[in-house]
């Protein structure tokens, strides 16, 4: 089964501004000098340390990612003369590079300042060391640049279990997330949730910023689910386990009743264990929802319930036949 939502979009670039709103805090950061040049692309989700390029060789210079000066580059700038050091400056930004950030909070030499203001270059500093910046930076820009779409459901944290309910408008979705938060659960999002794929192999789920932490529940409205349940009813993102879909219950020609038959539903090219649950008057579908997932989780640590009954029942007969 796969998905027919939103198609999804590869990122091919952020701007400066994008990765200095969203990552400043987690980083450190703080620009130093004028704000021009935020709107300049980064086309890369990696760092470069500006080594050669600071000696003036510029044949494998990796201009489209972020540079990044530490202890060995800031000396190597120290031991140059007034005038070598201006036209290295210009030099490397003349190359129209996304930014320049300086690692460890280390005083930066005019020359450069002036040189990125001339070539209208945002000029970053962070308190962090060189390698821990580095490292910290690839894994925003790495989630910056993941393929993503978006899914018609709402998703909840089921004892770790990152569970997509999915159903037609009116099939009782928002009713089904309530009874599981009310059991002790946590909201990931309401309605529409955003994914994005991590290496190939993980999705991870989130909710609109704007959002966040609330639901809408027909005939109450708006709620907001952190004010009423408190703060563990609500996690701001999640790894995609499992997907629910409800369907009216005259809508499901085959019901499943052993549950050998395992189905997936694809996103962005990653297929995830995905049940259809039928929905009719009576039926407890957040107790089914709950269960589901909690068996999806022992299938996951190599216990499948079906397949030991199966097997059981298929021993029986064997005996049977064997008299």
């Amino acid at each position: 089964m796969s998905s027919f939502n939103k198609p999804h979009k590869k990122v091919l670039h952020i701007t400066v501004g994008h990765f200095y709103a969203n990552h400043a805090e987690k980083l450190g950061l703080r620009l130093e000098g004028s704000s021009r040049g935020l709107n300049r692309l980064i086309r890369e989700p990696t760092i470069n340390r500006p080594g050669l390029a600071l000696s003036g060789f510029f044949s494998y210079f990796a201009v489209k990612r972020i540079q990044v000066l530490g202890a060995a580059e800031l000396s190597y700038l120290k031991s140059l003369g007034v005038t070598t050091l201006k036209e290295r400056a210009r030099a490397l930004f003349s190359r129209k590079m996304p930014c320049l950030v300086v690692a460890r909070n280390a005083p930066i030499p005019p020359a450069l300042l002036e040189a990125a203001a001339e070539f209208e270059t945002p000029v970053l500093r962070t308190s962090m060391i060189t390698m821990k910046f580095i490292n910290a930076a690839t894994i925003l820009l790495e989630t910056d640049f993941a393929p993503s779409t978006t899914e018609h459901g709402s998703m909840v944290s089921i004892l770790g279990v990152g569970t997509l309910i999915r159903g037609a408008s009116g099939i009782g979705k928002s009713e089904c997330v309530l009874g599981l938060i009310e059991r002790g659960y946590s909201l990931v999002s309401d309605d529409i949730t955003r994914f994005r794929s991590v290496e190939g192999s993980e999705l991870i789920g989130m909710s609109d910023s704007i959002s966040r932490y609330h639901m809408e529940v027909r005939g109450i409205g708006i709620i907001n689910i952190a004010s009423i349940f408190g703060a563990g009813a609500v996690v701001p993102q999640k790894t995609l386990n499992f997907v629910v879909t409800l369907k009216d219950w005259h809508e499901v020609e085959n019901v499943d009743r052993i549950g050998l038959d395992r189905e997936t539903y694809e996103i962005l090219g990653i297929k995830v264990p995905h049940v259809t649950l039928p929905v009719r008057t009576g039926r407890d579908i957040a107790r089914l929802v709950e269960v589901a997932a909690l068996d999806q989780k022992l299938k996951d640590m190599g216990e499948n319930s079906a397949q030991e009954f199966n097997q059981r029942l298929l021993h029986m007969i064997s005996e049977r036949r064997s008299r």
